[in-house]
């Protein structure tokens, strides 16, 4: 419920359509959401708010905990979004993930995604299912971190014994920060779903290809290129592990209150 008579003390942007609400200009608020826009933006702004998390927008740096609501399982309200419509609409779509979106498109997804943080408009209206594909990734780890979900491209994955690599990958997901293996999990359903999906024609190594280098870390900080080129194989053999994991190992994290997933 947005209410008019703030008057912005400093400049910060509208969060429907990104411009900048200049200093002294009167602004609306949500009182439930936090939602800031200009008042000629009213009409854009979405019907149904969800409580906003700890910032107004996704930062240039931050971690997934910034943006997970405060009970289980915490994942970003925006990540269900976007996988949920992913689900509705996509499932039936050659090569998803891995056929791109038009990228002039996908580039503009991305800022919105990053401006509007846990409330977006319905992705309904993003037309090419593919765009809202190239926003998943993104959404899932956060602009500007650098390790997206910390696991090192060698986590365990060059055990050569498979029970015994599993036991080690199971510890190693445990052991992330909550709102990082939740989300992990809830990814790790929503990939083996598409994998399953035998009209997207995309199995686990072509997910596990094309999710490498956005779940897995690098082997350190501050990768060279070389260094880069030298993880990435590495990094796509660690989620095709995960994936080949017990789905009922990842439902155990997410389905614990399984009505908080449903997207507002």
């Amino acid at each position: 419920d947005p209410v008019p008579s703030l008057q912005v003390i400093r400049p910060e942007p509208c969060h429907v359509c990104g411009s900048r609400i200049r200093f002294g200009k009167t602004a609306l608020k949500c009182c439930q959401c936090q939602l800031l826009l200009h008042t000629k933006c009213r009409a854009q702004c979405p019907s149904l708010c969800t409580p906003r998390p700890h910032h107004h927008a996704w930062p240039r740096e931050g971690v997934l905990a910034d943006f997970a609501p405060s009970t289980p399982p915490l994942v970003p309200t925006l990540v269900v979004q976007c996988v949920t419509e992913v689900e509705t609409r996509g499932l039936t779509e050659t090569g998803l993930y891995r056929v791109p979106g038009a990228e002039q498109l996908v580039r503009e997804w991305k800022r919105k995604l990053l401006r509007v943080g846990g409330v977006l408009p319905a992705l309904s209206s993003v037309t090419d299912i593919h765009v809202v594909c190239g926003g998943v990734p993104k959404v899932g780890r956060g602009e500007g971190a650098a390790s997206p979900l910390t696991l090192g491209p060698g986590a365990a994955s060059d055990i050569p014994d498979d029970a015994a690599r599993d036991t080690a990958l199971r510890h190693v997901v445990s052991k992330l920060p909550p709102a990082n293996r939740d989300t992990l999990a809830f990814l790790m359903l929503h990939l083996l779903r598409v994998s399953h999906s035998p009209d997207c024609k995309m199995d686990v190594l072509n997910l596990s290809r094309v999710f490498g280098p956005t779940l897995v870390g690098h082997s350190s900080a501050n990768p060279t290129p070389l260094a880069i080129m030298e993880d990435t194989p590495q990094q796509s053999k660690v989620v095709a592990h995960l994936l080949s994991l017990p789905p009922n190992f990842w439902r155990g994290f997410v389905e614990t209150e399984q009505e908080n997933l449903v997207p507002m």
